[in-house]
């Protein structure tokens, strides 16, 4: 009966960095970050981290365009179209069943445009986490130090009363 590894052995190159104890310098470098377009499992990307608009995926913009969009009013009045057009979709399906593609298309629409703008959103969203997980970090070093400063009081108060007390004996 062949023993069998529990754990596969370390692929080959591990033997690159077998005299990084002695001599750091002697690992080769780590690859460059990709920039630009690659290649992964098939599918094309890109390091650009841009959010395409509606039209350039082929979808009808429903809100203005342009760079001072309300997103909380468009947000307010997509949602109303959305509702609206769900209700139509249960009247339709009620009165005309055979006519309900192009209210899903619709529907879709009014989606794709919703996730467009919430997307949108994102980096504000991320800016605004990091800067309270900042302020929260700020806070929590703040304490830390209000709590050894009251230590170190309480600790001087003690010395002073065991001094106190060691010069009345």
């Amino acid at each position: 009966m062949a023993a069998t590894a529990t754990y596969p052995p370390p692929p080959p190159y591990y033997k690159l960095y077998k005299d990084y104890i002695q001599d750091p310098k002697s690992a080769p470098e780590p690859p460059p970050p990709i920039e630009g377009n690659y290649i992964l499992f098939g599918s094309n990307y890109t390091t650009d981290d841009v959010l395409p608009s509606l039209e350039e995926q082929g979808v009808r913009q429903l809100y203005p365009k342009g760079p001072n969009i309300d997103f909380k009013n468009e947000l307010r009045l997509l949602n109303r179209e959305l509702q609206l057009h769900i209700l139509e979709l249960a009247d339709v399906l009620v009165e005309r069943p055979s006519q309900y593609a192009r209210r899903v298309e619709e529907i879709s629409l009014i989606f794709q445009n919703l996730h467009h703008l919430l997307n949108s959103l994102r980096p504000h969203q991320a800016r605004a986490t990091l800067i309270h997980i900042l302020e929260l970090q700020i806070q929590h070093r703040k304490q830390a130090v209000e709590d050894i400063k009251r230590r170190r009081e309480e600790a001087q108060r003690l010395l002073k009363e065991a001094l106190g007390t060691l010069d009345g004996h």
